[in-house]
């Protein structure tokens, strides 16, 4: 069955420590003049419903930007997978689609590709694929597997690769590497500019 875009809330991840980055808020960082956490938003907006933006510093500043603004629920920066479990408790659709705010050239048929392969295999989590590498932070998720996330943080499991696998992800193959790529460091920073 088809899964519509308003069914899906876009859910951004800018929460991280930013340890490559100098402990530096990457969300807010500019790229051309722009945080990325701007560009990121401006890319998912059209692909989705609806969106939130998951940080655990600089809260009012994030907020600027116009949507729901979402802490990890556990202290110490305990990773992506955190995120994914605040985005799937405060989402008020049956999916989410996650991205992080570092990767601001993601496709912009993202999102409907991973909802047409969820709606192929009868999935509830598609994870993009790209030259021969999973991309575990862009994936798609269906919002009943909110415990499924709290289960396998309480046990102390954060790998978000490693709980997609468990949930039988299959992967939406894309063909652009770039698209992809990270800024996690002033390097790729620059190289990106």
């Amino acid at each position: 069955m088809k899964i519509a875009r308003h069914d899906i809330t876009g859910l951004v991840l800018a929460g991280g420590r930013g340890s490559r980055m100098g402990e530096a808020d990457k969300g807010l960082i500019e790229l051309a003049g722009r945080p990325l956490v701007q560009l990121a938003l401006d890319r998912l907006a059209p692909q989705v419903g609806t969106l939130l933006i998951n940080a655990n510093r600089n809260a009012a500043r994030y907020a600027g930007f116009g949507w729901p603004v979402l802490a990890d629920a556990r202290p110490g920066f305990p990773g992506p997978l955190a995120g994914l479990e605040a985005g799937l408790r405060a989402a008020a659709t049956p999916w989410v689609a996650m991205i992080p705010c570092d990767a601001p050239f993601f496709p912009t048929d993202l999102v409907a590709r991973l909802a047409e392969r969820a709606a192929l295999a009868d999935a509830r989590v598609v994870m993009a694929e790209c030259a021969g590498h999973r991309e575990p932070a862009f994936l798609l998720v269906a919002s009943a597997l909110a415990a499924s996330v709290t289960a396998a943080l309480d046990a102390d499991r954060r790998k978000l690769g490693a709980w997609a696998a468990e949930q039988g992800a299959v992967n939406a193959v894309f063909d652009d590497a770039a698209a992809f790529r990270n800024l996690n460091t002033p390097d790729d920073l620059a190289a990106a500019s």
